[in-house]
């Protein structure tokens, strides 16, 4: 965050939230750690909060405490990866094209110690209605994450047309890309890294587009389908 929007917030207040105490939290981050190698074992299905107290050595109504039920460890690895995403995002100045690609690399790199565990959610993001990724009850967590995309092309030089808009399509690409990765079987992820050289490729001749006269009515059409198909 940048030391001007520091100011405008006002002076940040430190520490844990009311409520909470320093034991608590090292609990409930140990349980959330167990969760996830849980969720890398044997996926969401397999994963039972019995089982959870059991590895993490603690009783269910600990568990309970923290974690009501499996969608709260969910939506808390959402708020966690969105958050450790859009904290440490750095675009630099020029092209569109180059702040989108440091800002999926920044995606890719905030997810990357969770791969495994988003591994064996894929199921739940892609399908279910109430966890999954573009579910209503990840609305913040995903506003997150896509700001930083819509900052990619305001903040591009030279500007292109329709930049709210062109940031919301970089986002539906990126989730995309994430998709691919976590679904990605080849040797290191080889795919994926062909996958992105390919995108990479593709943008240029994307960018020539953009020039034509009618692009940005194209981009918010397509934003807009965007919008009221998936990204609500």
């Amino acid at each position: 965050m940048r030391g001007d929007d520091l100011q405008k917030r006002g002076p940040q207040k430190r520490g844990r939230p009311p409520g909470r105490t320093a034991a608590g939290e090292a609990t409930r981050d140990r349980l959330f750690d167990e969760a996830c190698q849980m969720l890398a074992e044997g996926g969401y299905e397999a994963m039972t909060l019995r089982t959870l107290a059991r590895r993490a050595g603690v009783s269910p109504g600990a568990v309970y405490k923290h974690f009501p039920n499996k969608a709260a460890i969910v939506m808390a690895l959402y708020e966690r990866l969105s958050l450790g995403f859009a904290e440490t995002a750095h675009l630099p100045s020029g092209s569109w094209r180059l702040r989108f690609e440091a800002a999926l690399d920044g995606s890719l790199g905030a997810l990357a110690p969770h791969r495994d565990a988003l591994a064996g959610l894929v199921s739940v993001l892609v399908g279910d209605p109430t966890q999954g990724v573009l579910a209503p009850e990840t609305r913040a967590a995903r506003h997150r994450v896509e700001s930083v995309f819509q900052a990619a092309a305001l903040g591009a030089s030279p500007r292109p047309p329709q930049p709210e808009a062109l940031g919301r399509a970089l986002y539906a690409i990126h989730l995309g890309v994430i998709l691919f990765w976590l679904l990605d079987k080849s040797p290191g992820q080889r795919a994926t890294a062909d996958l992105r050289a390919l995108l990479r490729r593709g943008a240029a001749p994307v960018a020539l587009a953009l020039r034509l006269p009618g692009a940005g009515r194209v981009i918010q059409q397509v934003a807009g389908i965007l919008e009221d198909g998936i990204l609500t």
